[in-house]
Parts: structure tokens; C-alpha cells; sequence
């Protein structure tokens, strides 16, 4: 292997140092929404706390060396649903959770395509970034939303409530109208000054782990050509978005309580996704074996990776060195001025966080700073 050689310093999306966006919940955080959910404080009281813990975190990420800054995800419940259900035309609803997460999670909710869909101009989400860029200051804020095939696999083909009472005709009529929500949620969001959009689009984990595969097999979906909609859906979502507007997506295994829903590697979808779907950066987790190896990279064409090399799952500090060597190991397939490094994923994709401490997330935030600045300068 070649030896590193420091490269050039990024001035947009994503960053050399970069994140995946939530965070452990403060402790006032937590007491605030329970005395909410009890009748013990208003609406107002809560978004009051929320702001105040918001404009903590923001301080602490650009203490630690960040250039993009996210509020945590300090406002939800779930990184996806709070987003999802507040769409026109989607349908929440209670379901067992037995078994998924590896028994970690015991209750859940789901969501199906039940009427048209559509991106409410009152979106909650479009006040929550507001508050966030004004947060911000000059630094960049980034702020993330469940990608697109979020709605299309677990709201239609990877549900019975649809496959029992289908809203659309056909599935390319959904597919277009979820393609139009997002084309409309993307130009919302620029238009109230966001040029930082991260998708977090889990999905995809159903199309390479063969666990998955069988089951939408058995629904009657052919999992390969669900690859090609996938990537077409997520093309044509991103398609119009404003050219000094940065979009990425991340692809994980799952992340509740520290546990995961998916095993495998990207080798199934990297063709389709990777060469096809031209947002700005793949966030990519490569933080243990069920990750595969770097070899799908060698279909990126010219958009950056961002590689998950440091867990969010265990507090354990990974070793500068052996990042360092990972990233080599991964120029091999994709330039090195094209990568980036960042945790595998969220600290809390739920309210109830991974199996870490506060001062857990801030040291891995801090080795992801210092190891890209040795690598890129």
C-alpha cells in the first residue's frame, strides 16, 4: 500500500471530520419530556428546553472541532418517524417489535402509504431548522431527514397494511409521488437557508442482507429490481436540488439501544447505488466485520465517502492508528481527496440512546476531529 499523503482541506459538504447527526439525550432533556408526556408542563415549556439543550450541543460540537453542527435530534422520538408521520398521506400505527434488534426492542411503530402522498408547507421539521441555523452561527448547519425509500419499503412494500388495501394503482404512482415529496421537502428546506441535507435511508440494509432478501422474496418482490427503483427513486429525488446545496445519505445497519438490524456487506446494491445515485457523499458504516470490505467503493465515481470507522455501539476508543491504516486500506478504491471519516452512526437514533456515555460521544468525536486533521491537514 501506498503511504498517506495529505491532501486538501474541504470547504463544503460533507467534511473530512464529519457526523451522522443524533446525539444522547441530556438528562434535563429526558425529565422535561416525561413531565410533558404527564400533563406537568406545556408544549411551549418543553420547545423552551429543547431550544436551551439544543443551543448546548451546538456549543460543545463546535468546541470539539466540528465544522457542521446538528441539534441532536433533540426534538424526536424516533431519527425517522417524527418526520414521516407528519408527511400527507401517511398512516401511524402500533406493532410488536419481538425479536427485531436482537430482542432489544420490545414495542414499536409503523407507518404505511394509506392516501396521497404529500410535504405539508407547515412541516415541523422546516421551524426545527431554523432554530438550528440560527444556532449555528458560522458554522454549517447540517440537518437530517429519512430518505425516501424510508416511505417506499417500509410504507408500502414491506407492508401488510398496503399489501391489504393499496392507496395507489401502481407502485411506480407511489414512487412518483414520493419523489415529489422530497423534491418539495428539498426546496423547502434551501428556501429556509439549508445547504446541508443528510438523508438516512436504512433501508438499502434490507436489499444486502440475505436475511432480508428471503423475506421480500416471499412478499413477491424481486430484491434486485427493488436496487434499480431504490437508486431511481432516490436519483430523481435529488435531481432538482439547488447547486450550492450539499446532499448526502447514510446507509446503516440499524441502531436501537446500541444493537442493529442488518448484516452484510454493500456488494449487492454498490453498482446501482454508488455509480448511479450522484448526491454529494455516501455516509458508509465500516465499523466491524458485518460491514464487508471496501471492495463495492470501486464503483464511486466522483462522490465522496465518508467512512463510519469509529462505533457509536460501545464506548470503547478506537486506535488513531489503525484508522489511519482503514482509510488507506480504502483509498485503494476511492481516491483519497474523495474521502471523509465520521462514527458509523448517530449516538441516539432513538430517545433512548446507545449503550454509552456522554463523555463516550464526545472522545469519539474528538479522535474522528484529530485523525482527519493528521490525514488531510
Amino acid at each position: 500500500m501506498n503511504p498517506i499523503t495529505k491532501t486538501s482541506k474541504r470547504i463544503a459538504p460533507p467534511f473530512r471530520a464529519d457526523q451522522v447527526g443524533s446525539f444522547l439525550r441530556p438528562q434535563a432533556l429526558k425529565e422535561a419530556k416525561a413531565k410533558y408526556h404527564e400533563g406537568l408542563i406545556s408544549k411551549e415549556d418543553l420547545r423552551s428546553i429543547e431550544d436551551a439543550e439544543i443551543i448546548k450541543l451546538v456549543e460543545k460540537q463546535k468546541a470539539v472541532g466540528l465544522t457542521a453542527v446538528t441539534d441532536g435530534e433533540f426534538r424526536r422520538t424516533w431519527w425517522h418517524l417524527d418526520f414521516i408521520e407528519a408527511l400527507e398521506g401517511i398512516e401511524v400505527f402500533d406493532l410488536s417489535a419481538t425479536g427485531l434488534f436482537h430482542g432489544a426492542m420490545s414495542k414499536a411503530k409503523g407507518y404505511t402509504v394509506a392516501s396521497k402522498l404529500g410535504f405539508p408547507a407547515d412541516h415541523p421539521f422546516l421551524e426545527d431548522f431554523k432554530f438550528l441555523k440560527s444556532a449555528a452561527g458560522d458554522h454549517v448547519a447540517k440537518f437530517t431527514i429519512p430518505g425516501p425509500n424510508m416511505i417506499f419499503y417500509s410504507g408500502v412494500i414491506n407492508s401488510q397494511k398496503y399489501a391489504d388495501n393499496p392507496s395507489y394503482v401502481a407502485l411506480e404512482d407511489v414512487a412518483k409521488d414520493i419523489v415529489q415529496v422530497y423534491r418539495d421537502a428539498i426546496q423547502a428546506f434551501y428556501d429556509a437557508g439549508c445547504r446541508y441535507l443528510q438523508l438516512d435511508d436504512t433501508s438499502w440494509g434490507a436489499l444486502f442482507s440475505d436475511d432480508f432478501r428471503e423475506k421480500i422474496k416471499a412478499k413477491g418482490f424481486d430484491p434486485d429490481q427493488l436496487v434499480k427503483q431504490f437508486a431511481d427513486i432516490t436519483i430523481d429525488a435529488v435531481a432538482q436540488k439547488p447547486a450550492d446545496m450539499a446532499i448526502t445519505i447514510h446507509i446503516c445497519r440499524g441502531n436501537f439501544k446500541s444493537s442493529w438490524l442488518y448484516d452484510g456487506g454493500y456488494e449487492p446494491i454498490a453498482k446501482e447505488l454508488f455509480s448511479r445515485v450522484n448526491v454529494d457523499g455516501f455516509f458508509l458504516e465500516y465499523d466491524s466485520d458485518r460491514s464487508g470490505d471496501f471492495k463495492p467503493l470501486r464503483h464511486i465515481k466522483d462522490q465522496c465517502v465518508v467512512l463510519g470507522l469509529v462505533t457509536t455501539k460501545t464506548g470503547e476508543l478506537e486506535n488513531k492508528d489503525d484508522l489511519k491504516r482503514r482509510v488507506q486500506e480504502a483509498a485503494e478504491y476511492v481516491k483519497l481527496d474523495q474521502l471523509c471519516i465520521s462514527p458509523q452512526c448517530g449516538f441516539s437514533s432513538t430517545e433512548e440512546g446507545n449503550t454509552v456515555t456522554d463523555q463516550d460521544q464526545w472522545n469519539k468525536l474528538g479522535l474522528v476531529v484529530e485523525t482527519a486533521h493528521e490525514i488531510w491537514g
